[in-house]
């Protein structure tokens, strides 16, 4: 049923740049997507974030399951005019958020009963329910249930966590295939923490399923970036070269360029909008935190190689100022500008795969950002 098309323009040792086809349009590659939980890119409108050059942005099944609804949604049409946004869009299972936000939570075969973090009320997310919402929401790649241990965990439960999620992925799969409609796709995740053959064991099993595409979870989960980038180097190598990898809920941009150096297509995290909205910005010279009193009398803007007008047409003393006052342009413009960075950095991405000098601007990154 999927009418994605992969195809790879270039390549630069082990990272690579190319193209992820969906009927709602093209999505360059390697991509950020920014993070749109509740039907918004938080502070943000739709327009501007495609306007920073974000082919696709990422819905989160847990939060719209419980507000507004995943059945209220359909009714209105649709995830995409819902919320005004024609492009490709992603959504996570919800497992991640059953794990980390519900007050309450009891794993079995089934699935996962758990209590809202917003009203206390009770729900079972089961692979097939999983489905149901996505396709309800009408996104346009979707993730199978999967369980995400936390950090640290034993050898034990992690690999319980595997199996019960390749037993999952089949069931995910199922439903998919009756419920699904025409050009969407439904990713597998690869689980294992931080155990090689753990993550070769799920990768060549999700592999039998021939999905898609594949996403790489349980990483970012507090294991450390030395860690985590060990792992992706031991699991990218089980994954098929000829579909997207996506590593989930990753990360800063030295994070980005060095799993993209170790063959990932796709991220996603909260981190440019969630620092925009405290005081803190991202540009090519490294992390600004615009609370500081350094800033007060800085005239100069935020990130003068940015072409945001946000991080270019505002000065630093300016953002400062609404940043302490607490004003509600201040999160607009630092989260613009922020998200602005991100793509900025991924067109930068792909320009260096393409001319093969992806180890200098992964050395500016380093500098910036290490």
């Amino acid at each position: 049923m999927s009418a994605l098309a992969f195809d790879i323009h270039g390549r630069d040792g082990e990272a690579r740049t190319g193209a992820l086809t969906t009927p709602r349009g093209t999505i360059r590659t390697p991509a950020f997507m920014p993070v749109g939980t509740a039907a918004s890119v938080k502070a943000m409108f739709p327009d501007t974030v495609r306007e920073t050059g974000a082919d696709i942005i990422l819905g989160n099944t847990y939060h719209l399951m419980l507000r507004p609804g995943a059945e209220r949604i359909a009714r209105l049409g649709g995830l995409h005019d819902f919320m005004n946004w024609p492009g490709p869009i992603l959504t996570d299972s919800g497992g991640f958020q059953v794990m980390s936000l519900s007050k309450l939570r009891k794993l079995s075969e089934d699935g996962v009963t758990f209590q809202s973090h917003i009203d206390g009320s009770t729900h079972l997310l089961t692979p097939e329910r999983a489905v149901e919402i996505q396709c309800l929401l009408g996104s346009d790649i979707q993730m199978q249930l999967d369980e995400c241990p936390p950090y640290p965990c034993t050898r034990e439960e992690a690999a319980s966590a595997v199996e019960l999620s390749l037993r999952w992925a089949e069931r995910s799969q199922d439903a998919f295939a009756k419920r699904a409609a025409a050009g969407h796709a439904l990713f597998g995740i690869v689980q294992g923490s931080i155990h090689p053959d753990l993550r070769e064991r799920s990768a060549r099993a999700l592999m039998e399923m021939d999905f898609p595409g594949y996403a790489i979870g349980g990483l970012a989960v507090g294991e450390g970036p030395d860690l985590m980038l060990e792992t992706l180097a031991q699991t990218t190598p089980h994954l098929p070269a000829d579909k997207p990898r996506y590593l989930m809920g990753v990360g800063t941009p030295l994070d980005i360029v060095e799993a993209v150096a170790r063959g990932v297509d796709m991220f996603d995290c909260v981190m440019p909008t969630r620092s925009g909205r405290h005081g803190q910005a991202f540009t090519w010279a490294g992390k600004v935190n615009l609370r500081n009193a350094a800033h007060a009398d800085d005239p100069g803007p935020l990130d003068p190689e940015s072409p945001c007008p946000a991080a270019r047409d505002y000065s630093r003393a300016y953002l400062h100022h609404l940043v302490k006052a607490g004003e509600y342009l201040a999160p607009m413009l630092l989260t613009w500008a922020n998200v602005a960075f991100y793509q900025d950095l991924m067109r930068a991405v792909r320009a260096a795969i393409q001319e093969g000098r992806l180890d200098e601007l992964r050395t500016r990154i380093r500098v910036a950002y290490g």
